[in-house]
């Protein structure tokens, strides 16, 4: 954990894109160090940069009871974004910062350890597992890579928008479940 607060401090003092000039806070992470499952989004909105951590607005609660329904929470996977800086008007981060970011999240993966990442959203699921990715398509599917497995689940503020969505979501939640089974006890934070 140690190296993962160093990397957190480091962190805090980015000024790679323009979101440094307006941003409240960096916005890291939360979690257990290592962690298996790790979920990542895209970047944090208007009450995670003011509070300096990562879903805590309503999409924030809404993950939060996702994740209890499959018995995960803060305390025992780890919860980041792409970019880790509010982007103007919760827009999409635009590939000039999400490349910015990169780096912070690929050593943060690195001191993580995941087995399974779980992209909440499109703009995470083109970035790890393929930039033409089609969230209403793929979601809920495995595809792995380098020894590590990735689920795109819908974005939790499109759940929001469009409850519809919510069926295909609880399924998507009860594939990773089984997946998150195979792993053994998780580590609390």
């Amino acid at each position: 954990m140690d190296e993962l607060n160093a990397l957190r401090a480091a962190c805090a003092g980015c000024t790679g894109c323009g979101l440094a000039a307006t941003r409240h806070s960096v916005v890291f992470g939360v979690g257990p160090c290592p962690s298996p499952v790790v979920f990542i989004g895209e970047g944090p909105g208007q009450q995670e940069d003011l509070r300096g951590e990562p879903f805590v607005g309503p999409a924030g609660q809404l993950l939060d009871d996702m994740l209890s329904i499959i018995d995960l929470g803060r305390h025992n996977c780890y919860i980041c974004n792409i970019v880790k800086c509010r982007p103007p008007g919760n827009r999409d981060p635009q590939p000039q910062e999400q490349d910015a970011c990169f780096g912070w999240l690929e050593r943060q993966l690195r001191l993580l350890q995941p087995s399974i990442i779980v992209c909440l959203g499109r703009i995470a699921a083109m970035r790890l597992i393929r930039p033409d990715f089609r969230i209403t398509r793929e979601h809920g599917q495995w595809f792995e890579r380098n020894g590590v497995r990735y689920l795109a689940m819908y974005h939790p503020s499109a759940l929001l928008r469009d409850p519809a969505r919510r069926p295909e979501t609880y399924t998507d939640l009860l594939t990773l479940r089984e997946a998150v089974r195979t792993l053994g006890p998780l580590p609390n934070a």
